[in-house]
């Protein structure tokens, strides 16, 4: 039978955390889920310089989260090899992030086996010398998780339009969240194989 998954309301929780555990993505054995959308009508060639909106989404209480710093930090990584430079005096393109978490339960109907009928009263008799052929049954197993989704926008400056989002969405794990300068990290770099400009590829070395 199919595994399902339900939905459950997502939680109220502390805005950092929820940015912390989400961010958390690219641990998982299947891999995160990875979308990206843009304007086709957008030429990304033109863009030669970047910078990040201030507050992001992820900055709390007019101060900017570590999470956001390391954010900030792997985002420019992958703009700088795309041939961008960090400029915060009119940019050509700015960058923000957001973050969710979801509670959700995964349901699991497996087959079990329940062999006769019972031991004691009216099948007694048998006094367990042997048994009646197997019944089997549905036994449903519901396992809670938390999944976590991070939002990359990147805008045109200055027409103040949404040129490409990246969107990167998987399980967060306790390991996830103890190596998260890594995971946070691998999220932002499967964002961004998704952008429509490419890392070059350094031409090989003269003999």
């Amino acid at each position: 039978m199919k595994t399902r998954l339900m939905a459950q309301p997502i939680q109220t929780l502390r805005p950092l955390l929820v940015a912390a555990a989400l961010l958390a993505l690219g641990g998982c054995a299947s891999g995160p889920d990875i979308r990206a959308d843009f304007d086709p009508s957008t030429n990304f060639a033109q863009y030669k310089t970047f910078a990040f909106v201030q507050p992001l989404g992820t900055d709390r209480d007019g101060y900017q989260s570590i999470v956001s710093q390391r954010l900030k930090a792997a985002t420019q990584r992958e703009m700088e090899a795309r041939g961008m430079r960090l400029e915060a005096d009119h940019p050509h393109l700015l960058v923000n992030f957001n973050a969710t978490l979801t509670e959700k339960m995964r349901v699991s109907p497996a087959p079990s086996v329940m062999v006769g009928v019972g031991a004691g009263g009216y099948y007694g008799y048998r006094m367990g010398m042997y048994g009646a052929w197997p019944l089997y049954y549905d036994q449903t197993t519901v396992t809670p998780y938390q999944e976590g989704t991070l939002n990359i926008d990147v805008v045109d400056a200055a027409r103040k339009q949404l040129v490409w989002e990246g969107v990167v969405t998987d399980i967060v794990t306790q390991e996830m969240l103890d190596n998260l300068q890594a995971s946070i990290d691998a999220a932002v770099a499967a964002a961004f194989s998704k952008y429509p400009v490419a890392v070059p590829v350094p031409a090989p070395a003269a003999k």
